[in-house]
């Protein structure tokens, strides 16, 4: 009996252990499904370890870095790898990728064509004004065969200057990722990241979609000095978990259309 009640007042002292000391991580990104992604997948999970959760949303594509490097928050997830080396070494910023995640590709918007082959001679066209989506649209529309970039200029690093050929005469406008879809109706063609067009209910309209290199598939990032704690080790952990898995390949949810990463691929083969 006595042995009975100490393995109770034990179980509570650990509970209540857990709930006091239970450590706060603070996750940011841009609205949309990245955010959702990590409430749905990643957070349940950690929940049970003892960890909880404030979430903050950033409009743009550029607070959330500055948010994890002034430990304004502990994580974010909203960006691909390429952006985030680029936008760490602009800044003097030290940020790390944790683990990839499946994303949701770029896409080609329409209301006036219905396939690429249909798209006349001087349509207007907007795409992402950061360095590195705006580098990436111009390789995805080379992809497509809709412009060419110069041969003796790094693809990463293209602009609107950069382009050779442009037998369409397209009227290419650069506009900041996030208005992108608000475009849609004033343009001809709009090419839009997926997080943005699935917060405007637009991602399933693509006419088009493109094939992620894997260092444009999205990442979770931290501070590289949190690269090695606890809650980091933890947050991949859950990643690469089946109880991820689950979420992520639930028919009725958008990420069952999102690309995998290569590490997941080859772990649910």
């Amino acid at each position: 009996m006595i042995k009975n009640k100490l393995s109770v007042l034990v179980g509570l002292f650990l509970v209540l252990t857990q709930v006091v000391f239970a450590q706060k991580i603070v996750v940011g990104g841009s609205p949309g499904p990245y955010i959702d992604l990590f409430k749905e997948a990643i957070a349940p999970t950690l929940e049970t370890k003892g960890y909880s959760f404030e979430f903050k949303e950033f409009s743009d594509y550029v607070q959330p870095n500055l948010a994890l490097n002034n430990k304004a928050i502990d994580v974010n997830i909203f960006q691909h790898s390429v952006y985030l080396a680029k936008f760490s070494a602009d800044k003097g910023l030290s940020l790390s990728p944790l683990i990839s995640v499946p994303t949701a590709a770029l896409g080609i918007y329409s209301k006036k064509y219905e396939s690429i082959a249909q798209i006349k001679d001087g349509s207007s066209i907007t795409i992402p004004n950061d360095a590195t989506n705006l580098a990436r649209a111009l390789r995805y529309l080379q992809d497509v065969g809709l412009v060419k970039i110069k041969p003796d200029i790094d693809a990463a690093k293209a602009s609107e200057k950069d382009i050779a050929e442009n037998p369409k005469k397209l009227k290419i406008k650069p506009v900041e990722a996030a208005q992108i879809p608000r475009t849609a109706d004033g343009v001809d063609i709009a090419v839009a990241n997926g997080n943005y067009a699935i917060s405007a209910g637009i991602y399933s309209t693509a006419i088009d979609r493109e094939i992620l290199s894997e260092d444009y598939i999205n990442v979770i990032a931290v501070r590289t000095a949190d690269l090695n704690s606890q809650f980091a080790k933890d947050i991949k952990e859950v990643v690469q978990s089946d109880a991820f898995i689950k979420v992520i390949n639930d028919p009725n949810k958008i990420y069952k259309d999102f690309q995998k990463p290569q590490w997941l691929l080859d772990k649910i083969k």
